[in-house]
């Protein structure tokens, strides 16, 4: 069915696991077999306890939890910090099903990671959100090892579209993406510091600042979405000949805003490639 997703297991469902399964329930798509959630303290596992459809287990209290978790799951989502992967696959392998689908949450950590535990014939996709996901309007990357069919990345697509949109890339773009859609919300939020401290600077309360500046900057988006529009043609639109529009983005043309975008880029992206390198 279109409308609904398989059994599905988050183990470790932390920042962005525990967001992804908000947003599966939030969504209201129906799940077949329903979800369950393990995380290592119960005062973790209580924070998901009530949700309609979720079983929330601490591992403190069963510490076979993610192995029962797994058992019945055809979606296994793996959630833990990066350096707990591989001793968490080596737990779970047992009690995987051949068509479990694992999907891996964990930043860094690559498909060859997962094979070299649960060997090559395992169905593994590598997924990168961003932080947005957790209000329901992120981006998720999707790479799929080798052995990951149409389906398995059709089911895993429409898992993540309960959070926002999905982009499918090899996995040799996951890095890349990372550093546009990943760190990208970063690059936002230091425009419009910089924004409210230039309308500081003219006058204005901070309360005030604060609320033109973040407004204006959700309302662009919001009306870059609804329009349909290309976001060079709303900004000619805004843009009168010889206006006051004009003049300011004259400035930041001149101060070669595009350059400095692809050098911060290329910056993120040389730095994600030192840290899976270990440095």
């Amino acid at each position: 069915m279109a409308d609904s997703l398989p059994s599905l297991a988050f183990l470790g469902a932390g920042s962005m696991g525990g967001s992804i399964l908000r947003g599966v329930v939030a969504s209201g798509i129906h799940v077949d077999g329903g979800i369950t959630a393990t995380n290592r303290t119960t005062e973790k596992a209580e924070a998901f306890q009530g949700l309609a459809g979720v079983t929330s287990i601490a591992l403190s209290d069963r510490p076979e939890g993610n192995a029962e978790a797994v058992a019945g799951a055809r979606i296994v989502l793996v959630g833990v910090k990066p350096a707990m992967v591989p001793d968490l696959l080596r737990e779970i392998a047992p009690h995987l099903a051949a068509d479990t689908i694992v999907v891996s949450v964990a930043a860094g950590v690559t498909l060859q990671t997962f094979a070299d535990v649960l060997g090559a014939d395992a169905r593994v996709i590598r997924s990168m959100p961003n932080t947005p996901s957790t209000v329901r309007k992120g981006v998720t990357g999707l790479a799929a090892g080798t052995a990951a069919t149409a389906d398995d990345l059709t089911l895993v697509r429409r898992l993540f579209q309960t959070v926002g949109a999905v982009v499918e890339v090899p996995e040799s773009q996951i890095d890349a993406l990372s550093t546009i859609s990943g760190s990208g919300p970063a690059y936002v939020y230091l425009l419009i510091e910089e924004f409210t401290k230039a309308a500081v600077d003219m006058g204005f309360p901070e309360s005030d600042a604060r609320l033109m500046v973040e407004q204006t900057f959700i309302g662009a988006t919001a009306l870059l979405e609804d329009s349909g529009e290309e976001p060079a043609e709303l900004r000619r639109r805004v843009t009168s000949p010889k206006g006051t529009t004009e003049r300011a983005v004259a400035v930041l043309q001149d101060a070669h805003l595009d350059r400095t975008f692809a050098d911060a880029a290329a910056a993120a992206l040389a730095r994600a490639r030192e840290l899976a390198a270990g440095a």
